[in-house]
């Protein structure tokens, strides 16, 4: 498959993809992310997982103080709706290798969660 060709489809399916995530419910994505999300990690604090605040926007791999795993250092990704639904999604498929064992499979909770997490600047 030719360059164009990846960057076409993946044009596509960001297009086809924004409208359903700029949906996302953040306070339904507080509630969840504070279940689901909070034994490892926090907006403020790096934990097991690494923390959030100032996510949405910034490069894989670069919050500050974070042991992150050889495969996310070495991703050239940056935190947006397209990546974050895909990596909610099937961490392991999006980036082999990495150290996150959890997935978010329900398409709308994972829109309410990315709202939630733009929320965090």
């Amino acid at each position: 498959m030719s360059s164009m060709t990846r960057t076409l489809g993946a044009t596509l399916l960001a297009a086809w993809l924004a409208p359903a995530l700029a949906d996302g419910d953040p306070e339904h994505g507080k509630l969840l992310y504070q279940e689901r999300c909070s034994a490892c990690h926090s907006p403020k604090y790096n934990g097991p997982g690494p923390a959030h605040r100032g996510v949405y926007g910034r490069r894989a791999a670069r919050a500050p103080g974070f042991d992150y795993s050889p495969a996310l250092r070495g991703a050239d990704v940056t935190w947006d709706d397209t990546t974050l639904a895909r990596w909610l999604a099937d961490p392991e498929k999006f980036v082999p290798g990495q150290k996150m064992g959890f997935s978010v499979p329900d398409a709308a909770e994972r829109a309410d969660l990315i709202a939630y997490l733009r929320t965090l600047k």
